[in-house]
């Protein structure tokens, strides 16, 4: 078991192997299609994005509202695919650390080699036991996106494993074979 804290240094994340299961503990950032839309359309305006890249994860999900009690509601992670458009755009801007649900499309993997990124996953369908990592919760920008707006989350040994590395080595099909 690998223990990150972000924000997640270069040399750390280049350290990181496909298979490698890790725990995050600092702060993470959420983001979903309608929000990494928007981040790309702003750096295509020449505008601020909503946090610092720099050693920064970004988990796709959109978490349910909180119950008493709770910093947050279920937040379980989204099909990553549908992020791939994006994040071409935002890793070469610094976008190096990506968390999510499943394969991603050949073209993601190769930038995401070129650029010296990592992809993490967790598994579909436990959003309520990941919400009890999450102790504290904060809209940052889009709010108009409800659940998919960016949050700022607090957490502690969040688990995730690396899907795919920086050195371009790949869970998915290294399962397979």
């Amino acid at each position: 078991m690998v223990k990150l804290s972000t924000p997640i240094s270069d040399s750390t994340r280049r350290s990181l192997r496909a298979g490698d299961r890790v725990t995050i503990s600092g702060t993470i950032y959420t983001g979903r299609d309608a929000a990494h839309q928007l981040m790309v359309q702003t750096t295509r305006d020449n505008g601020a994005l909503p946090f610092e890249f720099d050693g920064a994860l970004i988990y796709y999900t959109g978490p349910t509202p909180a119950k008493p009690g709770m910093a947050i509601g279920a937040c379980g992670p989204t099909s990553s695919y549908r992020m791939d458009k994006y994040s071409l755009e935002l890793m070469p801007l610094g976008l190096k650390i990506m968390l999510g649900k499943g394969p991603r499309g050949k073209e993601f993997r190769a930038a995401l080699h070129a650029n010296d990124a990592v992809y993490l996953v967790v598994t579909g369908g436990i959003g309520a036991l990941l919400s009890q990592r999450v102790k504290t919760a904060e809209i940052i920008a889009y709010e108009h996106l409800g659940a998919e707006a960016v949050y700022r989350l607090e957490v502690i040994d969040f688990p995730a494993t690396v899907a795919y590395d920086a050195l371009g080595n790949d869970l998915f099909e290294d399962r397979q074979t």
